[in-house]
């Protein structure tokens, strides 16, 4: 029996043009699927790097303006992988077109745009995701299921941080097709928008609602020369935030995130305690859950690491055989294949729009507070 396919067009060849590529050609490869994505179309503004993308990922053809590529009849999802100054107008467009929207984060430049881009795509009713895909590594997963089992209890305490140093050189300069997330014009913020979002996502998806922070942000070099004027220019971005907040559930949470932490390239991770366990993952070892559980027996009580890669943990029975891991790039593999088993089955797979402007409204709230040196409270979608 045929299955249904659905026409992708991506907007964006770069990093995450290439993650998002590798994961549409290789979920059907390992997951049964009811739908079948089909690498229709990719779109960039260099025609000569946009064509040697195609090649590489299977790509049938090139568009070299994104409006041209909604307007196609035979494209049903459009791919945002663009700089986060563009992901409203692409969506809404998108959106308005009656095409599916899947969109890299973060999903705005701030909370009013997002609220603007989830009325749209809720008015249009098409499917929409934005791929915050920390969620679906099975370890976290896996963390999110014994969370909603109980195991933890009542909920004290969660931390988390996102550790980078590629930009400590001050001869880096800002803007331009590698380096927009330094260009607050791009990117919004700095690494609250680009990094914090992603520990606030996972945050929220595990632990529930924010509502209220205290911050401060930092941002050391404070002129760049820009890759595209030549011209010096005042960096607006922050370079380093840290802010205390309040969940729902009482509980207390202390986050950081920098590019100015020599040595770490990619230092993501988060602890989860609770009354009568406590868990923690590492992104640098993302394939293990720390899990501590005080119910153990006195004399054998302590962390145990459990290698989350048998057919029972979250995603791995389709993968390979227990003690084999997966990495980084299945995550999203994972995503594409949540998302499309959500639009066959009418369920849509989290985080949609609505979801991720729940994220949006906790950056806003933290570059807020660290502006006016106070608590600030978290508006609610």
């Amino acid at each position: 029996m045929s299955k249904k396919t659905l026409n992708v067009g991506i907007v964006g060849y770069g990093f995450m043009g290439r993650t998002h590529a590798n994961a549409f050609r290789k979920v059907v490869n390992f997951f049964d699927l009811p739908i079948t994505p089909v690498l229709k179309a990719a779109c960039g503004r260099d025609e000569a790097k946009l064509k040697s993308y195609c090649e590489r990922w299977g790509w049938e053809t090139a568009e070299t303006d994104w409006r041209k590529l909604i307007d196609r009849k035979d494209i049903d999802v459009i791919d945002i992988c663009t700089p986060n100054d563009s992901h409203a107008e692409i969506a809404i467009a998108a959106a308005r077109a009656g095409k599916m929207v899947m969109c890299e984060k973060p999903l705005a430049m701030d909370g009013p745009q997002g609220e603007e881009m989830v009325r749209e795509i809720e008015k249009a009713g098409v499917s929409n995701m934005v791929w915050y895909n920390y969620r679906r590594v099975p370890a976290v997963t896996f963390a999110k299921q014994l969370i909603d089992e109980g195991r933890l209890g009542r909920i004290f305490h969660y931390r988390a941080k996102f550790l980078q140093d590629w930009t400590i050189s001050a001869e880096l300069p800002q803007g331009g097709a590698g380096l927009w997330r330094l260009d607050a014009a791009a990117a919004g913020s700095g690494v609250t928008g680009d990094l914090l979002a992603h520990c606030i996502d996972t945050a929220l998806w595990l632990n529930g609602n924010i509502n209220t922070v205290s911050a401060m942000t930092e941002t050391f070099i404070k002129e760049r020369t820009h890759s595209l004027t030549g011209e010096k220019q005042a960096v607006k971005i922050d370079d380093a935030c840290a802010f205390l907040a309040r969940f729902d559930n009482g509980s207390l949470a202390t986050f950081e995130s920098t590019r100015y932490a020599r040595g770490h390239k990619a230092l993501y991770t988060f602890e989860i305690n609770g009354e009568n366990a406590s868990i923690a993952w590492d992104l640098h070892d993302l394939h293990r859950l720390q899990y501590f559980d005080h119910r153990d027996r006195g004399n054998l009580r302590g962390w145990r690491s459990i290698h989350v890669t048998d057919g029972d943990h979250p995603y791995m029975s389709k993968w390979w055989v227990p003690g084999l891991q997966i990495g980084y790039e299945h995550t999203f593999v994972h995503q594409v294949a949540d998302f499309f088993e959500g639009v066959a089955s009418g369920q849509p797979a989290a985080p949609t729009f609505r979801d991720a402007l729940e994220t949006q409204y906790v950056c806003d709230a933290v570059l807020y507070s660290a502006k006016t040196g106070r608590w600030h409270d978290v508006k609610h979608v």
